[in-house]
Order: C-alpha cells, then structure tokens, then sequence
C-alpha cells in the first residue's frame, strides 16, 4: 500500500513539475522571439518599364524584392543563394546586429562577397527595435533593383503609441535606368566623371503617369476607403536622391523614423533621404470625395551637379462601390496633384529635420549620452585624385572626382575589415590612424582652398568598449557644398544639434537637444553646413559609415569603426560562421 502510495505522489509531483514547466515555457515563449527563416534566391528576371525590357538582379524573381516581417525579439534566418554573374552581399539596413557582426552586409567590410553558385546564411536576432527598415544589396550599384522592405512589428500584446491602423502598407521609392547600371558605374570608373543619371523614381517598382506613353500603366494604386486609418511605411531605396513626397489634399502624421517612435507632428510633405524610413499615418476623408489623389515624389537636390528633375507618383484610389463601378467612376473623376517644395529648398529641409523628435518617455526612453569619451570632427565632401599613368580620366590634369572624409577618400581592401580585425591580421588590410580632426583647416563652407586633391586609404578609428562619441560631420564648398545623407551601421544616433555655415566649438553645443532629439542610423549632413550626433559604442565588430548617396560612396565617401571587445562574455563578437563566403 506504501509503494502505491508513492507511486501516486511521484505521478502528482511529475505532473505538477510538468504543468509548471510547461507554463513557464509559455510565459517565456510569449515574450521570448521565435526563429523566422527566408530564403533568398538571386537571379536575374526580365522587368520593362519606360517602354524598354531589360534583365535586373533579383531576390526571388520579385521587384521591389519581398517584404520580411518579423517582431522585434525574433531571430532571423535567411539563406541567401547567388545564381548570377555578380558577386552579392545583403545589408538589413538600420538592423543593429548586437555581436552579429557577421550578418551585417557591406562587402569587403564584414564579410566577402557571396560568389556565383554559393551560398550564406544570414544569422540575427533584433533587439530593442520595432518599426520599418529595408534589406538592400552593399556591393558595387546592386542595390538598384536589390532592395525590400522589413516590418519589425511590437512583441505580441504591446500596442503602437498611437491609434492602430485598419491597414499598412510599404511605399518604396526607387530609381531607374534604362541601361544597365554596372556598366554605367564602369564606364564612370574609367572617365573619372559623374556617372549618367536615372531616367526614372518608382514607387513600388513603378515608375507613374508622368514619363511616357508607356509608363502611365506602370502606376501604383493605393486603393482606401472613406474615414479610415492607414500607417504608410515609406522607404527611400534611391540610389542617388533624396525626395520631397506628399499627397494631394491629405495630410499625414509622421509617427516612426528610423524604427524608432517620435512624437507625432503633422506635415503635409515628407523629406526622406535614401536610407531613411518614415511611418506615416494617413487619414482619409470622411466622405467618399469626387477626386482622385495624385502621391508624388520628387528630388531634394542641393550640389552644383545635374539631378534627375523627374517626378514619380501614385494614385491614392477613393472605393466605397463593388469593384466594377468604382473603376469606371474613378476613370471619370478630376486627378489632384500635391504641391512639392522646389528642389532646393533647403529652409524647408532645416525646418522638418528639425521636428523629428524622440519619444523620449518612460516606455520609449531616449538614451542619449551625457558625458562623452571621445569627440571627433569630419568634414565630408567632394574633391579630385589623381588617376593612374595608363588611365585616360577627363579631370583637370588626368584628375578623377572623389569624395573623402577628413580629405581622406576611403580604399576598399580585398579582404574583408572584420576577419583581418577578428585573427589580428590587420596589417596591409586597414590602419588605426583615420584622423579625428580635418589634416589642415580652412573656411569649410566659403571659398574653397586653391589645392583639392583629396589623400587615399583604408584607414578606420578603433574604439575601446563602451566608449561614448560626439561626431560633427561637416560639410565642405568644395566643389560645390551639398547634403550628404551619412550612414552608420551597427548603432542608431542621437541628432543633438545642425545648423548652417561652419561649426562652432565654442557656442555651438551650448544649443544642442540633449532630451529628446531624433534617434536615427542615416541623417542628413546639411549643405554648407554641419550635424553633430552622439553614440555609445557598445557593439563590438567593425561598422562602415557612408554617404547613402551611391555615387559618392563609389567615390570615397566614406570609412570604418572598429569597437573593441569588452571585458564581459555578451561584451565579446563571437567567431564567423562556418560558411561565411571567402574572397
């Protein structure tokens, strides 16, 4: 009877144990993130647009490739499989990898390229964010036609801190070129001089009514009914331009930049520089209006060079019929177009910079750092370099365009930053001696120095764990001052001040937002001016910051952190993976 007696008090505790275990898993899993797997296949796909076919790189066969959704905790998997002729590599823009350094993306810094027939998977999880960012390809001008969206949506049962929308929807804006845009980068490799420009933007892949006879079929349609919500998750996968967009008779509410929530503030034109991300909502009019929407995007361009001077749009589509009636209806209703801020409206620019501004409460904190470590001033801006004997470059004494950072215009090594750092095999891939500082000093933003060659190397700043920043990034006149939209992987900055002309280290930073200024990963160097942001260098790895303007980062704009391990075992980059491609 004793042993019975034990025998169901085993069975009791067992499943008592059981039930708790089971619940703490629950418990665990509701907040613990799951494990997503994609697979990205890269292969070539025929796309016509502007009246012309062509054959552009792809994930999937898809253009704009495919939407990766996921929430914020999650771990993502993605293999990604290259059956083109180019080398490939994928960046999860704004992602911040925390000691995943790996899975960054930018060729010959992270890691080496994936070659034609192989294959890598990419391994992270996202931590601390929520929100919209984009995948894109970081070699060579891949990224024109290699690029999607990510949705990091809230852990499950957490609400967004503003009215849940009834639908979302990505809006991408991209460039296109009739030609094949490896050869136009080729050929502007060999010259020296500024490679052809775009012959058309896109949203969603499509390029809108205002091009030619063939594109007016080429239109987005957002479709929306009267009275109701929509979060629009704008992205700027431009090569080359930043864009002034807005819709016709609408306002919206800007919610979300960079993943990361702001207090919301009305605006009916949005200004977004490539590699930026926008959450807007939109609301639409109570009753069904009788008009149809014009959205429309177009450049913000600052330089003394030529832009494309093109306008891309949608339509924003009233329905509140069955299907049929409302397509012939919208055929014959008057189409309003928005009014766009000219295309160098800088005071327009400085203005909405500014109001982009943290959250910066108790759930949604902004972290800036107080006391700084280490302070740094970088010009960036345009120059000329000298080209080789055998080479026949149409600049001024065989002389080339370049763009630099501090004057020096950044060479990409044949092997990639993060392994040479990781087996301390640095030497003749990269130095530590990027200055902090310009090498001369001159009046930035007035009239340029007689000598503008610009020196080259693949030089980067190394920084022990944890270290705080404060970066000026000062823009030059040099050759003609322009905004410079700069990118750094790996963290997200706080914009603690801006403003025109040159800086000012004695009264500028009395004025800097230190509260609750925008925390983003791309910011917009004013032209003929400077922005000053702030980070905490605690992710260790090597992190690129470039200009997201394609053809300056072609030139040189551009150089590389190194963040050292901390002491901790979550302060140290683990090792690569196993199949992470070599060169």
């Amino acid at each position: 009877m004793g042993f019975c007696f034990l025998r169901h008090l085993f069975i009791i505790v067992l499943t008592i144990s059981f039930w708790v275990f089971a619940h703490h898993d629950f418990v665990l899993a509701k907040h613990a993130g799951i494990t997503r797997h994609y697979k990205f296949d890269i292969k070539m796909l025929n796309v016509t647009r502007l009246c012309q076919t062509k054959s552009i790189v792809t994930v999937n066969g898809q253009f704009p490739g495919p939407q990766i959704t996921a929430r914020e905790g999650d771990r993502m998997v993605v293999k990604v499989v290259n059956h083109v002729q180019y080398n490939v590599t994928i960046h999860w823009h704004g992602i911040r990898q925390l000691r995943s350094g790996w899975a960054d993306g930018p060729a010959y810094v992270t890691q080496c390229p994936i070659q034609t027939g192989q294959s890598y998977i990419y391994n992270f999880t996202i931590t601390g964010q929520r929100g919209t960012l984009f995948w894109h390809a970081h070699i060579s001008w891949l990224r024109v036609t290699l690029y999607g969206p990510i949705v990091i949506l809230p852990k499950r049962g957490l609400p967004y801190p503003f009215s849940k929308p009834h639908k979302e929807v990505p809006i991408i804006f991209g460039e296109w070129w009739k030609a094949d845009t490896e050869t136009i980068i080729n050929q502007a490799a060999q010259t020296g001089l500024a490679p052809n420009l775009s012959d058309a933007f896109t949203i969603n892949g499509l390029p809108g009514p205002f091009y030619n006879s063939c594109s007016a079929k080429d239109t987005f349609k957002l479709k929306v009914k009267p009275g109701r919500t929509y979060l629009l998750r704008l992205i700027n996968a431009a090569l080359n331009d930043e864009l002034f967009f807005s819709i016709a008779n609408h306002s919206l509410i800007l919610v979300e930049a960079d993943a990361v929530y702001t207090k919301p503030f009305k605006t009916n034109t949005v200004l977004i520089t490539p590699g930026q991300t926008t959450n807007v909502i939109l609301k639409t009019v109570q009753h069904f209006p009788n008009a149809t929407f014009l959205m429309a995007a177009r450049p913000y361009a600052t330089g003394p060079a030529t832009f494309d001077n093109t306008t891309t749009a949608g339509i924003l589509e009233y329905h509140n019929q069955s299907p049929t009636k409302a397509t012939t209806e919208a055929k014959k209703l008057p189409l309003l177009g928005p009014s766009l801020p000219i295309f160098n409206d800088t005071t327009f620019a400085r203005k909405f910079s500014k109001k982009v501004r943290s959250l910066a409460n108790s759930k949604f904190p902004a972290n800036v750092p107080q006391k700084i470590d280490r302070k740094f001033f970088f010009t960036v801006g345009l120059g000329l370099s000298p080209c080789s004997q055998n080479q026949n470059c149409q600049g001024p004494n065989n002389t080339k365009l370049a763009a630099a950072i501090n004057n020096v215009s950044f060479v990409q090594p044949n092997t990639a930053l993060l392994q040479a750092h990781f087996f301390n095999q640095s030497n003749g891939v990269y130095t530590t001696d990027f200055p902090a500082n310009p090498p001369f000093k001159f009046n930035y933003t007035g009239n340029p120095p007689s000598n503008i060659m610009v020196s080259s190397g693949t030089k980067v700043v190394a920084l022990p764990f944890n270290t705080s920043v404060e970066l000026v990034l000062q823009d030059t006149s040099i050759i003609g001052a322009e905004s410079h939209p700069l990118h750094l992987h790996g963290f997200n900055f706080f914009i603690v001040g801006q403003g025109f002309g040159n800086f000012d280290p004695k009264k500028d930073p009395a004025k800097f937002n230190l509260v609750d200024p925008a925390e983003r990963n791309t910011a917009g160097v004013p032209a003929g001016g400077w922005v000053a942001v702030r980070f905490l260098a605690d992710n260790p790895g090597v992190w690129f910051m470039h200009c997201h303007l394609e053809v300056h980062t072609s030139w040189g704009l551009k150089m590389a952190w190194i963040v050292m391990d901390g002491k901790g075992r979550k302060q140290k980059l683990p090792p690569p993976p196993s199949d992470l491609p070599k060169c």
